[in-house]
């Protein structure tokens, strides 16, 4: 080898390391997306054997789902400070600890309490990742990258999701080869020991992601602000030498103050350049969990089995949910960088109107048909003001018979049934069950399902109840809904809607939602911005799914589409009114876009 081609030799070198590191760095930031997939779709399968073997009540279900987001909504709002106190990476490795931990803390639980507290830090870890892995991939990858290596993230998050749908179509199998031995006592610990299982299985992940956090480096942005001879160090990382020397003079100018000269300048989101952004990075976020993504998710085999789907043949659709969730968000990472945010956030948008319309309107049409049998219930109460209620085919007729109905369209081998039902102002609901389920639980109601335990939780359950009445009050039945279980068509064609609404989500929110958290955000308020808006992503999401069972109980499951459609109108007008394009640009680049708006 010659001098002259020693150095084209050493750079080539070099040039592979740095490419190598670059996977390897999007290789672990897919993880931590991976796992954050994990935690918003497995409950998806594991729920229908949760709710068969855990005698909770619907409020109680739908609190477990929630409980997720609501433990992310309680690590959100620190997540932005500890990472900017303690730095992005360390975080990444304390978000995947506590994904570790919540494990064995669900699949060993006993009851409502510990079952809450597991799913809580579950949610809590990934509250962590949802802030601190973004973050930490705008702030490391170039502005060339940055949209297919956020994409990553969204795509793997996506994968975690899939993967969770396996793991429940398998045990959905097992299940069915369980049923079919006609042994009730055989098939209930087996849906039992299923639950448990299909979290188990989640494990690994959690720690492939805790390894490969200790391997990558800190955040070259994070490091500019304490050691800025550090920060070149990470970014020749990933970077050239020339390229790490233009980036870090962008960071040197982002940091000089804009105010004159003595005046003082404060690190505060009240700050005229920093409003806008802000206010439309926590619009986006509310307006994306707002569209009922995660309801869909968490709910989604519960919804085809109230469309008309069969138990395998939901575990089946909610696989095929979840493929078309994968395979689209790759297809948005291929257009983010060509196409850009903005089109496809209002592409996806349009679609997502669209698609729930239309699924809230075929519920619309078989609602219709219910049959209210209040008083043949009511009839049923106990003197101790309680109700057991076991329903079949047989109490099907016999209700259908009492009624006077004369309708041809509720078969009483295939129909649903729910009761809604209050002790004085507090009310409850049933989960829906079917005539041609032969596991369906008997459905269970008293005084403490609907009651809250004490009155801070009354106050948080009706402010405008009398919580000391309502303890002594008659139960009332106040609607007990017989209906029809659509035919399977119905039910297929109900699922062809849900996956044309994620194929538009995946392609446009999905992907693009992350980027805007990281893009809109300044530097100097980034970590903490990024913090406030995630957590009312998650609030707007943990609402959605606590009170979702209990609602499509009350109002039916066309009401709650149409709700999520409407949400989403306001998202459309948001992206294609409010929000610039951010494709191509730095985040320093981004930053003076605004700057400039607010100086005039």
């Amino acid at each position: 080898m010659t001098a002259s081609t020693f150095p084209d030799s050493l750079a080539s070198s070099n040039d592979r390391t740095r490419r190598r590191y670059n996977l390897f760095l999007l290789l672990v930031a897919g993880l931590g997306g991976l796992l954050y997939g994990i935690d918003v779709g497995i409950i998806g399968g594991a729920l229908p054997y949760l709710e068969a073997t855990s005698k909770l009540d619907p409020s109680q279900l739908s609190i477990i789902v929630a409980a997720v987001l609501l433990g992310s909504v309680f690590s959100t709002l620190f997540a932005g400070m500890l990472a900017d106190w303690m730095g992005r990476k360390p975080m990444m490795i304390l978000s995947g600890l506590s994904f570790i931990l919540s494990i064995p803390v669900i699949a060993l639980s006993q009851g409502y309490s510990s079952l809450f507290f597991g799913r809580l830090l579950q949610g809590m870890s990934g509250g962590l990742i949802g802030i601190v892995v973004p973050l930490y991939l705008a702030e490391c990858l170039s502005a060339s990258t940055r949209g297919k290596g956020t994409g990553v993230f969204q795509w793997l998050l996506t994968f975690g999701i899939v993967a969770a749908a396996l793991i429940g179509i398998f045990f959905s199998y097992r299940v069915q080869a369980v049923a079919h031995l006609g042994d009730p006592a055989a098939l209930y610990n087996f849906k039992n020991h299923a639950w448990r299982s299909i979290f188990w299985v989640s494990l690994p992940p959690g720690a492939l992601f805790v390894i490969g956090a200790f391997m990558v480096t800190e955040s070259p942005r994070w490091l500019y602000r304490r050691n800025p001879e550090k920060a070149r160090t990470a970014l020749l990382r990933s970077r050239s030498p020339e390229q790490a020397t233009i980036e870090l003079h962008e960071m040197e100018t982002a940091s000089k103050p804009t105010a004159p000269a003595g005046a003082k300048v404060r690190d505060s989101l009240l700050r005229r350049k920093y409003v806008i952004p802000f206010l439309l990075a926590c619009v986006i976020l509310a307006c994306n969990t707002a569209t009922g993504i995660n309801s869909v998710i968490g709910f989604n085999t519960n919804i085809l089995l109230q469309s008309g789907l069969s138990d395998l043949q939901a575990h089946w659709g909610y696989v095929l949910f979840t493929a078309f969730n994968f395979c689209f968000t790759a297809i948005g990472m291929m257009l983010v960088d060509r196409k850009g945010r903005k089109f496809l956030f209002v592409l996806g948008t349009s679609g997502i109107i669209l698609s729930m319309v239309t699924v809230g309107t075929l519920f619309k049409r078989t609602e219709r048909q219910t049959v209210d049998c209040r008083s043949q219930i009511q009839s049923l109460v106990t003197p101790d003001q309680q109700l057991t209620f076991q329903f079949n085919q047989a109490e099907a007729q016999r209700l259908l018979a009492a009624s006077g109905s004369t309708s041809d369209d509720i078969q009483p081998g295939r129909a649903s049934f729910a009761i809604i039902f209050s002790y004085g102002d507090f009310t409850g609901t049933t989960s829906y069950v079917r005539s041609d389920d032969p596991a369906t639980p008997p459905l269970k109601i008293s005084r403490d399902v609907a009651v809250p335990a004490n009155k801070v939780q009354a106050l948080f359950s009706n402010p405008f109840g009398d919580y000391e009445a309502a303890k002594l009050a008659p139960l009332k039945i106040e609607k007990a809904i017989l209906g029809p279980v659509p035919s399977e068509n119905h039910g297929w064609l109900v699922a062809i809607f849900i996956y044309l609404f994620v194929a538009f989500y995946a392609t446009g929110p999905g992907v693009c939602v992350w980027l805007a958290l990281s893009e809109l955000m300044p530097t100097r308020i980034r970590s903490n911005g990024m913090s406030i808006a995630l957590v009312i992503n998650q609030l707007v999401a943990a609402t959605l799914q606590a009170i979702f069972l209990p609602f499509v109980s009350k109002h039916n499951y066309s009401s709650m589409f149409y709700l999520f459609a409407g949400f989403t109108v306001v998202y459309f007008l948001t992206a294609a009114f409010l929000l610039p394009e951010t494709k191509g640009k730095t985040l320093e680049e981004i930053e003076a876009f605004f700057d400039k708006g607010a100086a005039h």
